[in-house]
C-alpha cells in the first residue's frame, strides 16, 4: 500500500542518516587522534631545540676549559690550541613556523574547551529541524540532517588533509633538518672533548 511505501521511504532515510552520522563520528575520532599527533610532533620539535640549546651551552663551558688547558704546562711547553672542525651553530629558530602556529592553535582550542564534535556544534548553532507532519516531510527532514552531516564530514576531511601536510612539513622540513644540525654540533663537541682529555692526560703525565 501507499502507507507502507511511505513508511519504508522514511525508514530508509533514517537509516541513511544513521550511516552518515556514523561516518562523521569516525572522522571526528580520526581528527581527534590527528590533533594529538600534531601537538605531540610539535612538542617533540621543541625538545629537539632544547637539546640543541644545551649543546650550545656545553660549547661555552668547553671553550673556557680549553682556554685554561692551553695556558697550563709551564714556560717551555709547546702552546696547545684546541682543534676545531667547525663552529657550534646552536639551534636555528625559524619564526612563524606553520606547524608551530597550528600546534599552538590546537592547544588553545583545547584549553578553551572549543574542541566540540561537529554534531555538538550543530546542536548549539543551528535551529533544530521542524517536526514533520507526514512521511514526505519526514524524508525531507532526514535529507536535511544528512546534508548537515555531509557538510561537516567534508570540512573534517579538509582539516585532516591540512594536518597531514603539516605533519609532513614538521618531520621533513623542520625536525630532520634540526636533527642534522644537532648531530653535527654534538659530533664536533665530542671531537673537542676528546682533544681536551688528551691534553689533560699529557699535563698530568708530566
Amino acid at each position: 500500500s501507499v502507507q507502507e511505501l511511505e513508511n519504508h521511504a522514511v525508514s530508509e532515510a533514517q537509516e541513511t542518516t544513521k550511516s552518515v552520522n556514523a561516518c562523521l563520528k569516525i572522522a571526528e575520532g580520526i581528527r581527534e587522534d590527528a590533533t594529538k599527533t600534531l601537538v605531540a610532533l610539535h612538542q617533540q620539535g621543541e625538545r629537539i631545540t632544547t637539546t640543541h640549546m644545551v649543546a650550545a651551552d656545553i660549547d661555552h663551558d668547553l671553550s673556557r676549559g680549553e682556554k685554561l688547558l692551553g695556558s697550563l704546562g709551564g714556560i717551555f711547553s709547546k702552546k696547545w690550541k684546541p682543534k676545531k672542525t667547525h663552529s657550534i651553530t646552536g639551534p636555528i629558530i625559524s619564526q612563524g613556523d606553520p606547524v608551530q602556529r597550528k600546534g599552538n592553535h590546537l592547544e588553545q582550542r583545547e584549553r578553551l574547551g572549543l574542541t566540540f564534535s561537529s554534531s555538538e556544534q550543530r546542536s548549539s548553532i543551528f535551529t533544530p529541524h521542524p517536526e514533520a507532519a507526514n512521511s514526505l516531510q519526514k524524508v525531507e527532514v532526514e535529507k536535511a540532517k544528512q546534508d548537515d552531516a555531509l557538510t561537516d564530514l567534508s570540512n573534517i576531511l579538509g582539516e585532516l588533509k591540512e594536518m597531514a601536510v603539516d605533519m609532513g612539513s614538521e618531520i621533513d622540513s623542520r625536525q630532520m633538518k634540526a636533527l642534522d644540525h644537532v648531530q653535527n654540533d654534538v659530533e664536533e663537541l665530542n671531537f673537542r672533548v676528546k682533544g681536551a682529555s688528551q691534553r689533560t692526560r699529557r699535563l698530568l703525565g708530566k
